[in-house]
């Protein structure tokens, strides 16, 4: 009898572990990569559609701050590089793979920036997660560097903590689709990429440039000379020596008309309508800009006390501040100045090489009344 039960013990655990075995056979293996590509809403769409990558988050790592928010990380001086965190299955998918669409989404030979953004928290990264990863990593980078005849400036750095970025950065090219277009199209990523990799680039997701309006690989700023000549002394004293033009008695504080707003100097697009609200200040007032790409932050020490100076990114114009008093869905209050701006408005963005922006405006009305 205790024979018999023996055996039967033996034959339960055996299909026990038959059974375990099983189920860990056909689990889903996971291993994480990270990378810093600049921006990061641009750094998501690569890796989500590849087999075998069960998720991917944008956010923040390889600095020294602790929950950064997008406005520490953007204004620099966190140490943390915009990034993009993919979780995969190993077995579907191996990390040499995940390089090379890293590699064929950058521009690996510009060190601190990427495209149209600029700063420590634009470069390019690649945070490893294990030995296998840094020596995979390392041997392609050598092989970057035989191929581009040019020192890789994208640092391999031990991974960190990853912060994730607000949900309102998750999938961001799914949930604003034109923005996400428009802003690779001012920034000059798909060109750049297709300088770089030729054939091997990934497919362009932007409108090509158009012949009008503005195009950031071509403009040059003008000189002083020239700038003092061709803007108004306001818009001189404003845009090149960080003036302020007087509140209520300037072009834009009352106009309520749709259309976009660009700098007065390059013709960058920095602000729209569809975002510029009542402040009660009597500059005219945004809750965020139309294109993050064209605008810089910098502290602003001038009146003895710390405010956020806005410049656009291109032109280097100074177009006004940033505040925390704003409405909802930012808080911010970008209130600029008149004089640093010129306003397209939206029956006159097609002629002046705008129309990407149309979409935008569907169903809204100009002044006349036409839709």
């Amino acid at each position: 009898m205790k024979a018999r039960r023996g055996a039967f013990s033996s034959l339960l655990l055996v299909g026990a572990l038959a059974t375990l075995g099983g189920a860990a056979a056909g689990a889903e293996e996971r291993a994480t990569a990270t990378f810093a590509g600049g921006c990061f809403w641009c750094m998501q769409p690569p890796f989500e559609k590849l087999e075998g990558v069960l998720s991917t988050t944008v956010g923040y790592t390889g600095g020294h701050t602790k929950n950064p928010t997008y406005e520490e990380v953007s204004a620099g001086g966190t140490g943390h590089a915009e990034s993009v965190e993919i979780v995969y299955d190993p077995g579907k998918i191996g990390y040499a793979k995940l390089l090379d669409v890293f590699w064929h989404n950058v521009d690996p030979l510009t060190p601190e920036a990427q495209f149209c953004d600029h700063g420590h928290q634009y470069r390019t990264a690649i945070f490893y997660h294990d030995d296998t990863q840094r020596r995979l990593a390392e041997e392609s980078k050598q092989r970057l560097a035989q191929r581009f005849g040019r020192p890789i400036a994208t640092e391999i750095v031990a991974a960190t903590t990853f912060y994730p970025a607000e949900e309102y950065h998750q999938r961001y090219h799914e949930k604003n689709p034109v923005r996400y277009k428009f802003y690779r199209w001012n920034c000059g990523r798909d060109a750049r990429l297709k300088e770089l990799w030729g054939d091997a680039a990934p497919a362009a997701e932007a409108e090509t440039m158009p012949r009008k309006g503005w195009n950031p690989v071509t403009f040059k700023k003008p000189d002083d000379a020239t700038l003092a000549k061709s803007l108004t002394p306001m818009q001189y004293k404003v845009t090149q020596h960080e003036g302020t033009e007087p509140p209520f008695q300037n072009e834009y504080w009352d106009n309520h008309r749709p259309g976009i707003y660009v700098d007065v100097v390059s013709g960058e697009p920095v602000f729209s309508s569809l975002d510029k609200y009542e402040s009660g200040t009597g500059w005219p007032s945004f809750t965020r800009p139309l294109e993050p790409g064209n605008i810089r932050e910098r502290e602003d020490r001038r009146l003895f006390t710390s405010r956020t100076e806005i410049r656009s990114a291109h032109a280097d114009s100074h177009l006004g501040h940033v505040f925390d008093d704003g409405p909802a869905p930012t808080g911010k209050r970008y209130c600029m100045n008149s004089a640093a701006l010129r306003f397209v408005p939206v029956e006159r963005l097609e002629e002046e090489g705008y129309g990407q922006y149309l979409p935008l405006f569907a169903g809204q009305r100009d002044a006349s009344g036409k839709e």
